[in-house]
């Protein structure tokens, strides 16, 4: 099942625009989704600040 997705809007450089479309039109994958996993990549990474319970793996 799919996710609600909300819009936003975004300002990026225009490097990265151009960037993004060559990646995408090599891989046929949107940009909308690598702009997606970029996002997830912060909150991964920044998870720590972020409110939540703690995970039990060891690292």
């Amino acid at each position: 099942m799919a996710r609600k997705k909300f819009p936003t809007t975004v300002y990026i450089t225009e490097e990265q625009d151009r960037r993004l479309k060559e990646l995408s039109r090599r891989t046929k994958v949107p940009v909308s989704i690598y702009i997606r996993e970029g996002i997830d990549l912060v909150l991964d990474k920044y998870q720590t600040v972020l409110p939540g319970q703690l995970s039990l793996q060891v690292e």
